[in-house]
């Protein structure tokens, strides 16, 4: 699905990703872990192409796509919920809905039902700001927007941060749908281990921007966590 090939990327003099190479799984949910700082954030938005890559190759389904726009990735079935959500506040949820249709590869119009079978209480709220819902609820809608382009590729940065346990144990079952019955390929920014590995497939372990452990999430053991995730 994604192949990471010895990319570098750059925070003007800072050298944030170091010959960085990933291996990402089609229908499989990937987390990439690691402790603040060490450049998860990072390869999301260059993955979306939201930040320039100095060197290196994003081989998406066999194509290099490390210098396509980011608005063109979306059309190639690449869906992105930053950290912070970042839905658009003083539009409804149906309106932030919208938006994400126009990136829909398929020229769909309508958001599609299973949205709403995915995550309820976005119907119930259509006509509501999005500035106007709890953290949880945004976390929801940022998470439907992505969906309305249909993805192949969702990256999800950190979507359990500061949500309520039961809108987190929402979230997994939405991300085991996703990866199980539908196929998507997800790429899990997450720095929370009991989440990471009930429904992540495989992991990442990244440490001044390059990766420093793999392996199947099961695999995941006490000593990895100690040595490159504890504080």
């Amino acid at each position: 699905m994604l192949k990471i090939e010895k990319i570098n990327q750059y925070y003007g003099q800072s050298h944030t990703l170091w010959d960085l190479t990933l291996d990402i799984k089609k229908g499989k949910c990937t987390c990439i872990m690691g402790r603040n700082g060490v450049g998860k954030t990072t390869l999301g938005k260059v993955i979306m192409g939201l930040l320039p890559l100095k060197d290196g190759k994003l081989m998406y389904d066999g194509v290099d796509i490390a210098n396509i726009s980011s608005d063109k990735r979306a059309s190639l079935a690449i869906g992105y919920v930053p950290q912070g959500r970042e839905i658009f506040s003083q539009l409804t949820v149906l309106e932030n809905l919208e938006i994400g249709l126009l990136g829909n590869r398929n020229g769909l119009k309508k958001v599609p039902q299973k949205i709403y079978e995915l995550f309820p209480v976005l119907k119930e709220m259509l006509k509501r700001k999005g500035g106007d819902l709890s953290g949880g609820q945004q976390q929801q809608l940022a998470i439907a927007r992505a969906l309305c382009i249909e993805p192949k590729l969702l990256i999800l940065d950190e979507p359990s941060e500061g949500i309520q346990p039961n809108i987190v144990q929402q979230i997994g079952e939405v991300i085991d749908y996703l990866t199980k019955e539908e196929d998507i390929t997800v790429i899990l920014v997450e720095q929370k281990l009991p989440f990471a590995r009930r429904h992540g497939d495989y992991f990442f372990i990244l440490d001044r921007g390059a990766v420093v452990a793999s392996d199947e999430i099961e695999n995941l053991n006490e000593d990895i966590v100690k040595k490159y995730m504890s504080v």
